[in-house]
Order: C-alpha cells, then sequence, then structure tokens
C-alpha cells in the first residue's frame, strides 16, 4: 500500500489550511457565541470552489478524488465543525447524491449551481418518528397529475432554513415500507413549504439546523431523484458520503486539539514547569495522536475505495464510529488538559468539546454504526453486499 499523497493532494491540503486559518479561524468563536450563521464566509468558501471539490469538471466542480474530498473535510473541521457542516451537507448529501441517482437534465441544472452556491441544498430524511429508523417515513407523497404533492415535517435538517432546495424524502405508500420511499428535489420557495430553525443547540451553533413543515407542496415529476421506490437505496447511499465527510471531519476536531494542547501544555506552568512535563499531560496528548492517526487512516482506506468506485458501507461505518469516538475522547481530555480554562470559550477547546458530541449521533449514531458492523462480522447481513474477506462467527460456526 502507498500511503504517500500526491502532489496535488498535498497541494489541495495546504490551500484548505491557509484558508481556514486565514478566514475561519478569526471568526469561529464569535460566531459560535451569537449563534450566527456566517453568509460572508459561506460566500469565501464558494468563491473559493471548495464545494465542488469531487464533482466532475463538467458539472462545475473541481474533478478532486475523494482523498483531497477528505483532506479539505479535516481542515475545515481542525478549525470549526460549524462550517464543515455547511461544507459537508452541500457536497456529501445533496451534490453527490444527484451525481449518483440524477438524469442528464438535474445534473446539469443543479450541480454546476450547487457548486457556485447560487442553489443552497439540504438532505430532509430525518423526521420525528424517524430517525434511526429512516424506512418509517410519514412525509407523504401523493401522485396528482403529472405532478406529486408532498405533505409532512422533517427535523433536524443542516442548512434546513437557509436552503434554496431541498432533497426530500417521502413514501408514496406505507404499506410498502422502505420500497415506497421516494426522493424529490423540492424548491423552498414552492408554496406549502416552510422552514424553522431549531435555536438552543449543545454544538454546531454557528451551523442552520432547522424543521421543514410541508402542506401539500406541488413538486414536478421532473423533479423525482430517481424512480419511484429508490428513496430508501438513495437516503443510504447519501448517509455513506455524508458519514465519509464526518469522519474526516471528527479527525480535524482531534487534531485541532492536539494543536491546541501542545501549544498550551508548553506555555501553562504548575510546580514550576510546563505542565507538557507532567506525565497525566503526556499521556492525555497521547491518547489524541494515537486516535488522530488511527482515525485518518481510517477514513483515507474508505476514500481510497470511493476512488476506485468499490461498495465502502462498512469502511465508512467503521471509520464514522471510530472518527466520532475519538472525537469525544479528545474534546474530554482537552478540556481536562486546560482545566478552569477549557471550562470557557476563551479558548477553542471547550467549542470543539461541545460540537464533537453531535459526530456520534447525525448521519447514523454510533449504534446503528455498531450494528452495520457487528452484523457484518456474524454474517446476519452483510453491510457491502457480501462478506469482507474477514472471519465471520458464522463461518466458525459451520466449519
Amino acid at each position: 500500500m502507498d500511503f504517500e499523497f500526491t502532489d496535488d493532494q498535498l497541494a489541495i491540503r495546504k490551500h484548505m489550511r491557509e484558508f481556514a486559518e486565514r478566514e475561519i479561524a478569526p471568526v469561529a468563536a464569535k460566531n459560535d457565541r451569537e449563534c450566527k450563521f456566517d453568509w460572508d464566509l459561506a460566500r469565501s468558501m464558494f468563491d473559493q470552489g471548495f464545494f465542488g471539490c469531487p464533482i466532475p469538471e463538467k458539472y462545475g466542480g473541481l474533478g478532486l478524488d475523494y482523498i483531497s474530498y477528505g483532506l479539505m473535510t479535516e481542515e475545515v473541521n481542525r478549525i470549526c465543525s460549524s462550517a464543515r457542516t455547511l461544507f459537508s451537507a452541500q457536497t456529501s448529501l445533496v451534490g453527490l447524491s444527484i451525481l449518483r441517482w440524477g438524469t442528464e437534465e438535474q445534473k446539469q441544472y443543479y450541480l454546476p449551481k450547487l457548486c457556485t452556491g447560487e442553489f443552497l441544498g439540504c438532505f430532509g430524511l430525518t423526521e420525528p418518528e424517524a430517525g434511526s429508523d429512516a424506512g418509517n417515513q410519514q412525509t407523504r407523497a401523493v401522485k396528482d397529475g403529472g405532478d406529486y404533492l408532498l405533505s409532512g415535517q422533517k427535523t433536524w435538517i443542516s442548512c434546513g432554513s437557509i436552503a434554496t432546495h431541498s432533497l426530500i424524502f417521502a413514501t408514496i405508500d406505507r404499506s410498502l415500507e422502505h420500497k415506497g420511499i421516494t426522493a424529490f428535489l423540492v424548491d423552498t420557495k414552492s408554496k406549502g413549504y416552510t422552514a424553522r430553525e431549531i435555536k438552543g443547540k449543545l454544538g454546531l451553533r454557528a451551523s442552520d439546523t432547522a424543521e421543514i413543515f410541508m402542506d401539500e407542496v406541488r413538486v414536478p415529476k421532473e423533479n423525482m431523484l430517481g424512480q419511484v421506490g429508490e428513496g430508501f437505496k438513495i437516503a443510504m447511499s447519501a448517509l455513506d458520503n455524508g458519514r465519509f465527510s464526518v469522519a474526516a471531519g471528527a479527525v480535524g476536531l482531534v487534531q485541532g486539539c492536539i494543536d491546541e494542547c501542545t501549544k498550551y501544555a508548553m506555555q501553562r506552568k504548575t510546580f514550576g514547569v510546563p505542565i507538557g512535563e507532567h506525565q497525566q499531560i503526556q499521556a492525555m496528548i497521547a491518547d489524541m495522536v494515537a486516535d488522530c492517526e488511527a482515525g485518518r487512516l481510517l477514513y483515507l482506506r474508505a476514500a481510497h475505495l470511493k476512488n476506485k468506485n468499490v461498495r465502502n458501507t462498512l469502511e465508512t461505518s467503521i471509520a464514522k464510529l471510530f472518527c466520532g469516538e475519538a472525537a469525544n475522547r479528545a474534546g474530554h481530555n482537552a478540556v481536562q488538559i486546560f482545566g478552569g480554562y477549557g471550562y470557557s470559550d476563551e479558548y477553542p477547546v471547550e467549542r470543539y468539546f461541545r460540537d464533537a458530541k453531535v459526530l456520534n449521533i447525525y448521519e447514523g449514531t454510533r449504534e446503528i454504526q455498531r450494528l452495520i458492523i457487528g452484523q457484518d462480522a456474524l454474517g446476519i447481513r452483510y453491510a457491502n453486499g457480501k462478506p469482507s474477506g474477514r472471519p465471520t462467527a458464522l463461518a466458525t460456526v459451520g466449519a
């Protein structure tokens, strides 16, 4: 295996790091404190072309590989999880879903505008009764001539109140369960469509999160993404991409904790020496470094498979689970290293601590990731549709 990055991958990582330090870092704490979505920052990111990084050039993107995309995502989240959320929702959940499942006309219409920021997208899957149980969609799609009328509610939707277009999942027939779920591209200016921002979040305070309400929203048949009944497959493929970006972002958060803690540990003194000379501090930083290196390798493995167009549900779930847990460990230890100062927003580790929690909740909870991984290991249900090549419990029993 070749663990070396190409010159292009190193260059794009350097470019994103410099942008994040120059443009995101100076406003991250203020935006978090004020619970403010920063439109100026979003426009700067769009102007750089970042949002089209894995989208082919013919659709307005940069045509970069998934390793580059992961490195870019990591660099954004090293500074600010809220900025990474916009980056991930626009690119992984919406853009890449249209790229894979859309008609040529849909790709030509939506993708260039999503890359430039003319369109802002959101991913409307989660409902009050359909979180981890994503197949339990209550939103209805009723055929009306050549159109569909959508009625229902979505919640915890990233970018939900600022989006110009929503990728909405609705059922045409609840008796069909997940086979009745269908995906639609919905203009948020449509009659009967309203959104309301969710306030008072623990973390991601500078990102937009919303509830969406639909009352017989008319959607032309041409706005269906994929075919009738393919919505659940589309949602699961989108979550593979979303979980990948969450994993890469989580590694960025761990790296951010390392950067802040190593700097602080050599400046802050107790008992006459820098706290970095105390073994307990060294041990906590060592754990962060080990988690960071392991997590990076896990998401890069998933990126490698994505580049080869090989199904990677299992590898992405492993990366998402491990990296999300690693980010929570790092946030906890970072606050501990900073002591009382870690309890204040004077330093970013307080924000890292709060932002880390959502990484093992959204895009599939850590419990869902453990189900995917555990069932694959036991041979009950293969995440990638076939055995992974690892020994399974059922194979052992049958031996």
